[in-house]
């Protein structure tokens, strides 16, 4: 926001004036996200269901998509037919889905959902919220994000993204060296 958009803004109500300058300064932020200012993704250690331990960096070179899940949540059970679909068509060109199960969901849920889909990728639980914190204290889901071959975030999702446009910018990620 520049000194003419605030002298106009001036001129409104203070919580239209709030709400204009909220949205100038995500439209700001969300430019410089599409200018490539990514972040780093946090160091984190996920716990899969089968006991092993996968880090952030096990997964550099890959495009990945950390999803954070429940299986109580709604749109999270009706979104994961998507990532499945969306992870067996980039998977042999180094994708990878990692769905993090929140802490508050019951492991034996998680399990029984991960057998009775037959989920193709590495589910975790998180049970002491330690990674939905590091990667920015996640509390609703779903949310997701995905990340370049080089560790950065590109993109986050609250809610159910729109997998044309995901499968888009995954295959623009895939194609990058």
């Amino acid at each position: 926001m520049n000194a003419n958009d605030a002298r106009h803004l001036s001129g409104l109500p203070g919580l239209l004036r709030w709400a204009l300058g909220l949205v100038m300064l995500a439209a700001l932020a969300a430019g410089l996200q599409a200018c490539g200012n990514a972040q780093a993704a946090p160091e984190s250690t996920f716990v899969l269901l089968d006991g092993s331990k996968k880090t952030t960096a096990d997964f550099k070179g890959k495009v990945m998509l950390v999803n954070f899940w429940a299986t109580s949540c709604v749109t999270c059970v009706a979104e994961m037919p998507k990532l499945i679909s969306t992870h067996q068509k980039y998977a042999a060109q180094g994708y990878e889905t990692l769905a993090v199960a929140m802490s508050y969901d019951p492991p034996s849920y998680v399990v029984n959902y991960t057998e009775t889909r037959q989920l193709p990728f590495k589910v975790a639980i998180d049970n002491t919220g330690e990674v939905a914190k590091a990667w920015g204290d996640v509390k609703l889901t779903p949310t997701t994000y995905l990340v370049n071959k080089r560790g950065q975030i590109v993109k986050q999702y609250i809610g159910e993204p729109d997998f044309t446009a995901l499968h888009l910018l995954i295959e623009k990620l895939l194609a990058q060296s």
